[in-house]
């Protein structure tokens, strides 16, 4: 047989240092609402997000493309050839490009019957829409790459308007996250493996 308790209850009375009801919601969602601004700032220190704008970088971007930026790469290293890199366009830096590095400080680009060479090294390109049809032959100074972009001749570049100095870069692409059919890790081409 089952004994009843008839020994009246008092309700729990929160202790003083925990909020009830209430008070204990909205901290929660204070809680929530500050650990997400700072993971937003830190997602946007560390990374950018642009959208591919034009057909320069085709076939390996396409138009209407959204990347994510790594900022802090070169910080922690150099630039390397073919990396593509997001920088703002010296002659109008409230836009930013993205191109691929063809070279660094020091080198000789020469563009020559459609084949470009950097230090008189022929590059293979098997990512470019079509062989350029300009020429030209530029020395890289310090401080500047040159950059291309991977369809040659629909391409506003170094070939165009002059060498990129390294505190315009804005960070190495990533990632194409959008359209999600097209997410892919953006391969950034070595030059240096190409030629062995």
């Amino acid at each position: 047989m089952e004994e009843l308790n008839t020994q009246p209850t008092t309700p729990e009375v929160p202790s003083a240092g925990q909020p009830a009801g209430w008070g204990r919601f909205f901290l929660d969602i204070l809680e929530t609402l500050l650990l997400s601004a700072v993971l937003f700032l830190v997602i946007n220190v560390l990374s950018a997000r642009v959208r591919v704008d034009g057909f320069s970088m085709l076939p390996t971007l396409q138009d209407g493309e959204f990347v994510l930026v790594d900022r802090i790469a070169y910080k922690l290293g150099a630039p390397e050839r073919g990396d593509i890199i997001v920088f703002h366009y010296p002659l109008d830096p409230s836009q930013d490009l993205i191109k691929r590095v063809i070279g660094l400080p020091g080198d000789e680009i020469s563009v020559v019957n459609g084949t470009v060479s950097v230090n008189h090294q022929v590059l293979q390109e098997p990512y470019i829409a079509e062989a350029p049809y300009y020429s030209g032959n530029w020395v890289v100074p310090q401080g500047n790459l040159f950059v291309l972009g991977d369809n040659r001749n629909d391409s506003s570049d170094s070939h165009a308007w002059g060498m990129l100095p390294l505190d315009k870069i804005v960070g190495k692409s990533v990632l194409i996250y959008w359209p999600f059919q097209n997410m892919e890790l953006i391969n950034h081409y070595d030059f240096a493996k190409a030629s062995k």
